[in-house]
């Protein structure tokens, strides 16, 4: 007999899991979540409030015998990333999240499943439901926007919480408590769209790249996956000079924080160059299995007609959108010099789309020093500025300096070692969270970030593994009782 997930244990976390999956919530669309856990948290005769950027705060009093402990916020982000199969039919703002049970792990039904950070607001909640945990004194914080800007923490304004101890629950990777994370920021080009008819002694073709399994720009960068904006370019670039063809547009990869899994392109070819254009694309294929065997093994290439375009780019603009992308970083850049396998600087070539009049190309870079961030953030602009574009970088966002002393740490390495017999990691991520703005927001907060083990995030191969989600569940509620008494 299949197992339900609100047969799961323990039940209310899951049962919390499945009522969010029920409300739509992509970024900056939160609307109906927030309503949720504002009502949520009022029902329960908490004291619940949003600020002015659309944050909510719950707080709730320590339990019998605990009330003169530290009070201690939980901090989870309340979107999610809104992810797709092209054959997938959903609507993000009005359907549901399917999930269910594939062995060991929870998934979606062809979309992101929203462990992340679903899994963190169920946690939160059932644990201001309850009447029978024990913890101090509690302030649940839920951030909106956190995929697509960080707008919710870069909007915490001083004064909205009184814990000076964070709990963060964003992380991925059960038994690994992070202490620290990378900046970032993202670089944006757009080239004028400038078109030109096509001859009539053409044929019209689409060329898909698909079956990648795309991920997290921050976890999954030092993976080898591949980048179907990379891929697909990297044939429309040689297949240009050897066969003449002309691009009429490109529609690749999704969101800026997302390795790009999916890329279509509509071309024209001279008649003339049929046969040795298909003959190379039958070749391309074959070269990508071999390239990428080990990490992408169901990536798959294809060329099919189509009708004929009404027009293609100007030869000088494809030129140079080819050669930039082409000659744009994706990928790692640099290792940290003293952590051993840390990403320290990475960058993501997110994106490229077509509207009625531009071209945007979207990309995002990453480090945990500063330095070395405006560094990446610099040498991607100056790729599409040789080629003409117009550039636009966002401020971005601090990341957060690893604190070894920390006293939190300390504890949840100690409950860690207690429940499990066995020793957790201590990392920083190369992924941004909101612990580094809170920080900036308020100095001295001790803050330490873990959850259970999410794979394939920000992709419709997202899955959240169930015994992890378990582990997380009880460590989270062992070091609410190990909190110190307030001094």
């Amino acid at each position: 007999m299949e197992q339900k997930i609100d047969q799961l244990q323990p039940e209310r976390l899951w049962h919390y899991f499945l009522q969010i999956c029920r409300i739509p919530h992509p970024s900056k669309k939160e609307e109906k979540i927030v309503q949720y856990i504002l009502d949520f948290g009022k029902n329960l005769g908490l004291e619940t409030k949003t600020d002015e950027t659309g944050n909510v705060l719950i707080r709730k009093p320590g339990t019998p015998g605990k009330e003169n402990l530290q009070s201690v916020i939980l901090q989870c982000h309340i979107d999610m990333v809104c992810e797709k199969n092209s054959d997938t039919v959903h609507d993000f703002e009005k359907d549901p999240i399917v999930p269910w049970i594939d062995g060991e792990w929870v998934k979606a039904k062809g979309t992101t499943l929203g462990a992340d950070d679903g899994i963190g607001i169920a946690a939160m909640l059932a644990i201001l439901e309850s009447t029978t945990l024990v913890h101090g004194p509690l302030e649940c914080l839920f951030t909106i926007d956190e995929e697509t800007g960080l707008t919710g923490a870069f909007g915490i304004k001083p004064g909205l919480i009184e814990s000076r101890i964070l709990i963060n629950l964003d992380s991925e990777d059960e038994g690994q408590l992070f202490i620290g994370c990378a900046g970032g920021a993202d670089t944006t080009a757009r080239f004028d769209l400038e078109t030109e008819p096509v001859t009539e002694d053409s044929l019209g073709y689409k060329v898909s790249i698909t079956g990648l399994k795309g991920g997290h720009s921050g976890d999954d960068i030092n993976k080898g996956l591949g980048n179907a904006v990379k891929i697909l370019n990297r044939f429309l670039w040689n297949a240009t000079r050897d066969f003449y063809l002309g691009v009429s547009s490109i529609d690749a990869g999704n969101l800026r924080n997302a390795i790009a899994r999916e890329g279509f392109a509509i071309i024209a070819l001279p008649k003339e160059n049929k046969t040795g254009f298909e003959n190379y694309a039958r070749h391309y294929q074959e070269i990508l299995v071999e390239e990428l065997h080990t990490t992408e093994p169901n990536v798959k290439f294809v060329i099919e007609p189509c009708p004929l375009p009404d027009t293609l780019l100007k030869p000088d603009l494809e030129f140079w959108l080819l050669n930039a992308l082409y000659a744009c970083p994706h990928g790692v850049i640099e290792f940290s010099r003293d952590i051993p396998n840390f990403v320290e600087t990475s960058t993501n070539l997110a994106s490229v789309k077509f509207t009625e009049d531009t071209i945007q190309v979207t990309t995002s870079q990453r480090s945990s020093v500063e330095s070395a961030k405006k560094d990446v953030l610099d040498m991607v602009a100056s790729v599409f500025d040789l080629a003409g574009a117009e550039i636009e970088q966002s401020t971005g966002y601090p990341g957060w300096k690893p604190n070894p002393d920390s006293v939190l740490l300390r504890l949840c390495v100690d409950s860690y070692r207690n429940l499990f017999q066995q020793e957790p990691q201590v990392l920083a991520i190369h992924a941004g969270l909101e612990c580094g703005l809170i920080g900036a927001i308020y100095p001295g907060m001790d803050m330490v970030s873990f959850g259970p083990t999410i794979k394939g995030a920000h992709s419709p191969d997202e899955r959240l593994e169930i015994k992890s989600a378990v582990k997380f569940w009880y460590l989270l509620l062992d070091v609410l009782q190990r909190i110190p008494v307030a001094s």
